[in-house]
């Protein structure tokens, strides 16, 4: 019983506000979302403006996942 509460808690995610890289209509951005509105905005950006291997690793890592189109 107090396991099946403890993997309840821990599967439930809640999202806040942040910024993310993403692929927007197939170039490299910076997306802005909002806990209750979602992704709101987003700027396209060059990878070379980003030097350091922590910075290019997370653009990667989260190109893999989030890839946008309108």
């Amino acid at each position: 019983m107090q396991r099946k509460k403890q993997t309840e808690k821990k599967n439930n995610i809640k999202y806040n506000d942040g910024w993310s890289f993403a692929i927007v209509n197939g170039r490299l951005a910076e997306i802005n979302f909002a806990k209750g509105f979602g992704v709101w905005s987003h700027a396209y950006i060059d990878r070379s403006s980003f030097k350091t291997k922590r910075e290019q690793k997370m653009i990667d890592a989260d190109i893999k996942k989030c890839i946008f189109s309108y």
